[in-house]
């Protein structure tokens, strides 16, 4: 089976001369669900803006479900790449809810019947369905994000990633949230410094800091081992217990 992600040899400076990643690699397989870990500035952003062509590597290869990650392929890879920014506003524009989980298929050219039936899927599968005619500045903050989700969802992508999906959420939105992401079944890659949401969500982390990856394997292994978390500037909650 091809495998969800492959990052290769992957480098990236930026222009003023700071070198934010050194040769990367990285291997999802279709279904897995992955945190990256790592402390701020440890090049998690700048990785997942390669993913779907907003930076060019200097050096290395990326591909998704098989397809190169080039400028010919943008308009493909960024379907098969979905990103889920912290801050819903980011991606809710539109007058409604509705509108705004259909601006992403219709840009991919999905029209009529199918465009109406793949919002309705995708409300659906975050729990929404109920308020596509509402406008999204009338919901609360855990509905926004779901509803942010869903945009994504709705152009069928290959991978979904999610850029710290817990900052700011009050305990229920947080678990509705993580119910939603248990239930989808799709290939995930989750930016977060929440290790306990991390090791809710995801078997599998990657530990990343100075542009290398420093650890990989069971999030649980991983969260476990004190000093690995300490040299990289992170650590568990005070009083969670593994």
């Amino acid at each position: 089976m091809t495998p969800a992600l492959v990052v290769k040899g992957l480098a990236f400076a930026y222009p003023d001369g700071h070198q934010a990643l050194y040769g990367v690699d990285l291997r999802i397989e279709q279904g897995e669900r992955v945190a990256l870990l790592g402390p701020n500035g440890a090049g998690k952003t700048t990785l997942v803006l390669h993913l779907n062509g907003v930076h060019t590597a200097g050096a290395g290869h990326i591909e998704v479900a098989g397809l190169p990650v080039t400028k010919a392929n943008l308009h493909e890879i960024r379907r098969r790449v979905g990103i889920v920014f912290q801050d819903p506003d980011d991606q809710l524009f539109m007058q409604t809810v509705g509108e705004d989980v259909a601006f992403g298929p219709a840009n991919f050219g999905l029209r009529g019947p199918a465009l109406d039936e793949r919002v309705r899927q995708a409300l659906d599968a975050v729990g929404m369905a109920e308020h596509a005619d509402r406008s999204p500045l009338h919901l609360s903050g855990g509905q926004r994000r779901r509803v942010a989700l869903a945009t994504v969802l709705a152009c069928d992508p290959e991978i979904l990633v999610l850029d710290e999906p817990s900052a700011n959420l009050e305990p229920v939105a947080r678990r509705e949230l993580a119910e939603v992401l248990l239930s989808l079944g799709r290939t995930t890659l989750m930016v977060t410094h929440d290790l306990p949401y991390a090791l809710q969500l995801c078997p599998r982390s990657v530990l990343i800091d100075d542009g290398v990856v420093v650890a990989d394997g069971p999030t649980r292994e991983l969260l476990a081992d004190t000093a690995l978390l300490a040299a990289h500037r992170l650590e568990l909650p005070y009083g969670f217990h593994l």
